[in-house]
C-alpha cells in the first residue's frame, strides 16, 4: 500500500478509536448520574449533587393542570415560528437562570425599590429578552390551573421548545416539579455567569460547582450554534488582544478579518461595540453541529470558544461533536443535568409558585 493511503488509512483508525472512545465516556457519564437509569425515559428523576437533593417527575403536572406543557409548547411554536431568533433567546435565558441559584426562576424577577437590584440588572443580563413571553405563558395558565405551575417549569420547558421547533419533535425530556426562588441578587449574576473571556481552567471550575463535567461543559457550549453577540463582547480579541492592539493569534485570520468588517472596524481601529455577528459562522438560526465544525477551523467567536481547543480532552470531545447525531444526543443529556441544578421543590424552604413570575407573593 502507497504510503499515502497508509497515512489515510491509520488516521481514519485513529479518528474511529476516537469517536467510539468519548461515546463510552459520555454513556458512562450519563449512567453513573442516573444510577444505572436512563433519564431519557425514566419517570422519576432524582438528582443527587452532593450539595442540594431534588426530585423532578415527567409529567409532574399530568393530575393537576394536565395541559400545562401543551400551553407552553403552543405559545412557544407560534412565537418562534414568526422569530426564529427566539429559540437562542430562550436558551439563553435559561442558562443564566440556572447558573445563579440554580433553575429557580430567580432571573425572572424585577428589581424592588428600595431593595438590591435583582439579577435582570446584573450587566450579562441587560440584552436578555422573551421575559414579556414567559409572562404570556404563565398568564394562560393561571386562569387554567391557579397556583399550580412554576415560572421555573414555565422557563425550562419554553427554552426545549424553543430550540426543538425546527426538528418538530422535543430534542431531550424536561422533568418538571420546580417551584420558584424567592432571592434575585444582580451581584450574584454577576459573580457566577460564566464570562464569554473565560479560560479553560475557569470554565472547568465553574461548571465543576454545578456538578457540570468537561463532557457537559463542550455540549452546553454547543449552545453558541445558534444566537448572536455584540461586537463589544468579543471586540478584544479583534483589535487589543494583549493590550498591544493586536490580533488574538488563536483566532483564523480569514475570520479575523471578516469580524472587523462587520464590526465596522475604521482605520482608527475603532469598532461599533453595537454591531451585531452570528456567533456560528455556519448560520445563526439553525441548531446543529455548525457551532464544532467552526471552532476546530479555529473560527469560535468568544475567548470561552477558543479555550475549549487548550484542553486536549475538551477538543477531542468537540471534534466528536462535529457529528450532529453525538452532539444533539449529548446535548440533551446535559440540559437535563444543567436544569437540575440546585433545584427547589415542594416542601423546600424558600421556595413557592409564583402567581406573577416577576414578583414574589
Amino acid at each position: 500500500m502507497p504510503k499515502n493511503q497508509q497515512f489515510v488509512a491509520i488516521r481514519f483508525i485513529f479518528s474511529l478509536v476516537l469517536f467510539l472512545a468519548v461515546l463510552l465516556y459520555v454513556d458512562g457519564k450519563s449512567d453513573s448520574h442516573s444510577n444505572g437509569h436512563n433519564n431519557d425515559h425514566n419517570n422519576d428523576h432524582t438528582l443527587r449533587r452532593g450539595r442540594w437533593e431534588g426530585k423532578l417527575k415527567m409529567k409532574f403536572y399530568h393530575k393537576t393542570c394536565p395541559e400545562a406543557e401543551d400551553i407552553v409548547n403552543e405559545i412557544v411554536s407560534e412565537k418562534v415560528k414568526a422569530n426564529p431568533s427566539l429559540a437562542a433567546k430562550f436558551l439563553r435565558v435559561h442558562y443564566h437562570d440556572c447558573f445563579v441559584r440554580g433553575c429557580d426562576a430567580s432571573l425572572l424577577l424585577d428589581s424592588v425599590a428600595g431593595k438590591a437590584a435583582s439579577e435582570k440588572e446584573a450587566r450579562p443580563n441587560l440584552s436578555l429578552v422573551g421575559f414579556d413571553i414567559i409572562d404570556e405563558i404563565k398568564s394562560v395558565l393561571e386562569k387554567r390551573c391557579p397556583k399550580t405551575v412554576s415560572c421555573a417549569d414555565i422557563l425550562t420547558l419554553a427554552a426545549r421548545d424553543a430550540v426543538s421547533y425546527q426538528y418538530g419533535r422535543p430534542l431531550w425530556n424536561v422533568f418538571t416539579g420546580r417551584v420558584d426562588g424567592r432571592v434575585s441578587l444582580a451581584t450574584e449574576a454577576t459573580r457566577d455567569l460564566p464570562s464569554a473571556g473565560a479560560n479553560f481552567t475557569a470554565l472547568q471550575k465553574l461548571f465543576a460547582e454545578s456538578d457540570l463535567d468537561v463532557v457537559d461543559l463542550v455540549a452546553l457550549s454547543g449552545a453558541h450554534t445558534i444566537g448572536t453577540a455584540r461586537c463589544g463582547v468579543f471586540g478584544r480579541r479583534l483589535l487589543n488582544f494583549t493590550g498591544k492592539g493586536d490580533t488574538d493569534p488563536s483566532l483564523d485570520s480569514s475570520y479575523a478579518s471578516f469580524l472587523k468588517s462587520k464590526c465596522s472596524v475604521d482605520k482608527s481601529q475603532r469598532l461599533n461595540s453595537s454591531a451585531v455577528v452570528g456567533m456560528d459562522p455556519t448560520g445563526a438560526l439553525s441548531f446543529d453541529s455548525g457551532y464544532f465544525v467552526s471552532l476546530l477551523q479555529h473560527k469560535g467567536l468568544f475567548t470561552s470558544d477558543a479555550a475549549l481547543l487548550t484542553d486536549p480532552s475538551a477538543a477531542h470531545i468537540a471534534s466528536v461533536f462535529q457529528n450532529s447525531g453525538s452532539f444533539l444526543a449529548q446535548f440533551g443529556r446535559s440540559m437535563i443535568k444543567m436544569s437540575s441544578i440546585k433545584v427547589l421543590t415542594l416542601g423546600d424552604e424558600g421556595g413557592e409558585i409564583r402567581r406573577n413570575c416577576r414578583v414574589v407573593n
